[in-house]
């Protein structure tokens, strides 16, 4: 069975080149999600633009990396769950509470994002089947939209793409976020 490259600016795709070196020069590094993507320029920029779209989105970047640490968890994804602890703690902010309760899935100290987490959750869970349940309740009671319910469904497919390509290629965890290395607990389902 074939292995899964991390790819560089050199090895990789003539298509996924930009996207690395943009991506080099932003973090200086390119996070080894991105060098595997690169094997499929397609699902690269997808990746890519999934990102880009919800940072249009009407969630703040605050809520942006509720509803990715909360899908990352969800879909046990080691590597997404070390890398959005890593961006929601140092680029974006979040209180250091917050972040643990995420990624022990736990209630949030703040109902608002604890309702959307709620979401995030069963979105992952229930297939999107949440029509009318009690986290689309809360959710809607904290004072989300329909709008903001679709922007959640934006994080989770970007979150889909991320999380299964870790699964399916064993994406060794960056140097940069292995401060935020993350098991799941034996207990959490």
């Amino acid at each position: 069975m074939p292995a899964f490259k991390l790819h560089t600016v050199e090895s990789a795709p003539a298509t996924s080149v930009a996207i690395l070196d943009g991506a080099n020069k932003a973090l200086g590094f390119i996070p080894n999600l991105y060098a595997h993507l690169a094997e499929s320029p397609a699902a690269l920029q997808a990746y890519r633009q999934l990102g880009a779209l919800l940072e249009t989105s009407g969630l703040k970047p605050e809520e942006q990396q509720v509803v990715l640490l909360a899908c990352s968890v969800q879909n046990r994804c080691a590597y997404c769950v070390a890398a959005h602890s890593f961006i929601a703690r140092n680029m974006t902010g979040i209180d250091g509470d917050i972040i643990a309760a995420l990624r022990n899935g736990g209630a949030l100290p703040d109902a608002g994002l604890d309702a959307l987490a709620g979401i995030a959750r069963a979105v992952v869970r229930e297939r999107g089947w949440v029509n009318n349940s009690p986290e689309l309740r809360a959710f809607y009671a904290a004072g989300y939209t329909p709008r903001h319910a679709l922007d959640v469904l934006l994080g989770v497919a970007m979150k889909v793409l991320s999380n299964y390509t870790n699964h399916l290629t064993a994406t060794p965890i960056d140097a940069a976020f292995a401060g935020e290395a993350w098991e799941m607990r034996s207990d959490y389902a």
